[in-house]
């Protein structure tokens, strides 16, 4: 059953386009840049005497401080614009990747690699840029233009996974993380693209509308955001997982290193064409439904990496199949926290919704690495994802996605 009105046949405007094609470089340059990371387990741990624990740790810190922040950055965001908030992310990111290079100790690493690149994450996060898309853009369009945006960042993770493990493999993960560093950077001109902050009249005109502590209790007296906010745990525990320990546990097998990185780039290929088809399914059926069919999917998916030979052809089939369901949550998930609540305060709601997404993270990424140093073995944490995947499919299905009787209202105010 359709959930909202189909796309629009009209064209947009140009400075449309403009708003989207500048959140997809900030999508693209800022996923891609982070989804690299797992690549320098191995080098650095064998490099530095660290264990995998220690590289865990500081990657869970990075992704739970990357929770902690989108929901401030989105505040700042909705209240302030993006641009400022963007352009400022930029910097911190690629001071912390720059740190990640030079940290001589664990603690240190887990200072520049955790707090301080999970708030250059946080604060340069694709939920920003989509939310900017998402206000540019009508609802007629609003679900396809969030795949697009989700989209270009898969694209991030097709780019960057053979780029640093090329750079890797050149000269060294010291050199690979400096010029990571200086690549992130290019968040700032693309920030400027954006629209600048709404003037005071528009903020008082909107905050008339509904405040924000408003917004907040109308969300959590929603008994679909909250299984929503539950249900996005799961998809942080296994994207951040296989990100990080995904390269190291083909290497365990026995496989290559090359295998790793182009298992992770085809993660991205697929996705790519996931996440712009997810937006495309978002914007004709039930989102709700959509989301509970691929957290299912994910768990078989696992399932049968488990239970197949550990052959390359496994691993490209499994990160293929795990591609196209990747990031697919994303546009569904935005979607529909802005077709229940509507695009004000898109950005902050979404940003809760993400801190539990990053809460996922964390323990997928640390949980990785302290039972793969306690068994030797990355199965428990598989077996892990498998539960939880199916978990989270139940979840979704009792979400109402109805647009609540409020935007209705407004709806039917407003002029034809």
């Amino acid at each position: 059953m359709s959930t909202e009105n189909s796309p629009s046949q009209a064209g947009l405007p140009s400075k449309v386009w403009i708003v989207i094609l500048a959140g997809c470089i900030i999508s693209l340059v800022g996923f891609g840049a982070r989804s690299s990371f797992g690549l320098f387990l191995e080098p650095m741990t064998t490099d530095n005497g660290w264990t995998r624990q220690t590289f865990g740790l500081a990657l869970a810190i990075q992704n739970l401080m990357w929770g902690i922040g989108v929901p401030i950055a989105g505040m700042l965001a909705d209240k302030y614009g993006a641009r400022k908030i963007l352009m400022g992310g930029a910097l911190v990111y690629a001071f912390g990747i720059w740190g990640m290079a030079n940290a001589e100790t664990g603690n240190a690493f887990h200072v520049f690699a955790g707090f301080i690149t999970g708030l250059g994450v946080a604060f340069t996060a694709f939920s920003l840029a989509l939310a900017v898309i998402a206000k540019a853009v009508g609802p007629e369009n609003r679900s396809m233009a969030l795949g697009i945006g989700a989209a270009a960042g898969s694209a991030g993770q097709v780019v960057f996974s053979p780029f640093a493990q090329a750079l890797i493999s050149a000269y060294g993960w010291h050199s690979a993380l400096l010029v990571l560093a200086t690549s992130v950077l290019a968040i700032i001109p693309a920030a400027l693209l954006l629209p600048r902050a709404r003037s005071e009249a528009a903020q008082l005109a909107a905050k008339a509308e509904q405040t924000f502590s408003q917004a907040m209790h109308e969300a959590f007296s929603h008994k679909g955001y909250v299984l929503l906010t539950i249900g996005f745990f799961v998809c942080g525990f296994h994207v951040a997982f296989i990100t990080v320990h995904f390269p190291a546990y083909v290497t365990d097998l026995g496989l290559s290193p090359q295998t790793g990185a182009v298992a992770i780039s085809l993660v991205g290929l697929c996705n790519i064409f996931g996440a712009y088809m997810s937006g495309a399914v978002g914007q004709r059926y039930s989102k709700k439904s959509s989301l509970a069919l691929i957290y299912f999917m994910r768990a078989v998916a696992i399932t049968c990496l488990l239970l197949a030979p550990k052959t390359q052809f496994t691993i490209y089939a499994f990160a293929i199949a795990m591609g196209f369901l990747w990031l697919s949550t994303v546009p569904l998930t935005t979607g529909i926290v802005g077709q229940v609540f509507g695009p004000r305060f898109m950005a902050t709601l979404f940003g809760i919704v993400f801190f539990s997404h990053q809460l996922g993270s964390f323990s997928g990424v640390w949980l990785g690495g302290w039972l793969y140093d306690k068994t030797g073995s990355y199965d428990p944490i598989w077996w892990a994802g498998v539960a939880l995947g199916l978990l989270a499919a139940l979840i979704h299905i009792p979400i109402d996605e109805r647009p609540l009787p409020r935007l209705l209202a407004s709806a039917r105010k407003s002029p034809a």
